[in-house]
């Protein structure tokens, strides 16, 4: 109980203190993945207007629960904070439409901006003996317990899926695989580098920021083709003979009381951010292409995405 009172407090120390610095973008994780680039993406992108670019938007992080201690906060502690958005991904909205932040609703806050779309990739250690998606597999198939794989989240989490989908296709019950939950794209990476995981499920995004170093090979990318820039010459999943493909958005939303003046202010910059070639070429650099969708429309292809998640969750026999 004494753990929980500090967390919470935690969280309302955060929130005061993030209404005196001004403008902020919650991680609803670790710093160093996927939803850390989205915060950062959004705070270039806002530095290009004129209104924004004298007060950098500051960066936060409140990882716990996959993203749900970062909802719940916001949700019931800071509801009204006109200058504080939190990033998500289709991750987010899996996550929602099985019941994982509790009995949340996608109407419970308001959802801003899509800035661009990702897609899973499957990766190693450069010094991994597996050259192919295809080599990782039959290892999979025939020796699961010597191999662990790191996730973001749990079992039925998006990363889950997307190695749970591969490993299907080729006749191997996801059942069988040993998983290693962690909190977020930079945490999967950083103990694979270190050992403790021999194999990351996770997103082309966080590959683009991990394998410049030469320290991570990418065996496959959950791509209808080929991703331009530095994942070029990595195969598809589909092309090694597993037809597998995961899109995924990334995006920003804001309490569910914020002013509506103030949330048409954050959708008309970020209409007009989005609208900007250099936005465009920032996006690219990022590993992200382009999917551009803000205020009304964003909320209603959040709304379907979660039901649609939530068929296939329950045809899985995720949905709690």
């Amino acid at each position: 109980m004494k753990t929980i009172l500090l967390a919470w407090l935690a969280v309302l120390m955060a929130g005061t203190a993030a209404q005196a610095a001004g403008t902020e973008c919650i991680v609803p994780s670790k710093p160093g993945g996927a939803m850390d680039l989205t915060c950062k993406l959004a705070q270039k992108g806002l530095q290009t207007l004129p209104e924004h670019g004298g007060a950098p938007m500051r960066i936060s992080y409140l990882p716990g629960g996959i993203g749900a201690v970062a909802w719940h906060a916001l949700v019931s502690q800071r509801r009204a904070e006109p200058d504080t958005l939190v990033a998500f991904s289709g991750g987010s909205l899996l996550n929602l439409a099985q019941g994982k932040f509790g009995k949340a609703k996608a109407d419970d806050v308001r959802w801003v901006a899509a800035l661009g779309a990702d897609y899973g990739m499957i990766a190693v250690r450069a010094d991994s003996p597996y050259h192919t998606l295809g080599e990782l597999v039959t290892a999979l198939k025939h020796h699961p317990e010597q191999v662990l794989i790191g996730v973001s989240g749990t079992i039925g989490s998006q990363d889950w899926l997307k190695i749970a989908l591969v490993v299907k296709a080729a006749g191997v019950d996801p059942k069988v695989l040993r998983f290693v939950a962690l909190e977020g794209g930079g945490e999967a990476f950083t103990a694979m580098h270190a050992g403790f995981v021999q194999v990351v499920s996770g997103d082309a995004s966080e590959a683009t920021l991990y394998s410049t170093g030469g320290s991570t090979r990418v065996l496959a990318v959950l791509s209808e083709q080929r991703l331009p820039g530095v994942l070029a010459k990595i195969p598809t999943a589909r092309e090694q003979g597993f037809d597998v493909v995961w899109p995924v958005i990334r995006g920003v939303w804001m309490g569910p009381q914020v002013p509506e003046a103030d949330y048409r202010k954050w959708v008309g910059a970020f209409d007009r951010v989005l609208a900007s070639p250099q936005f465009a070429q920032t996006r690219a650099s990022y590993g992200l292409y382009p999917f551009s969708l803000t205020g009304p429309a964003l909320t209603a292809y959040v709304k379907k995405a979660v039901d649609e998640y939530g068929k296939r969750a329950s045809e899985l026999g995720l949905v709690r």
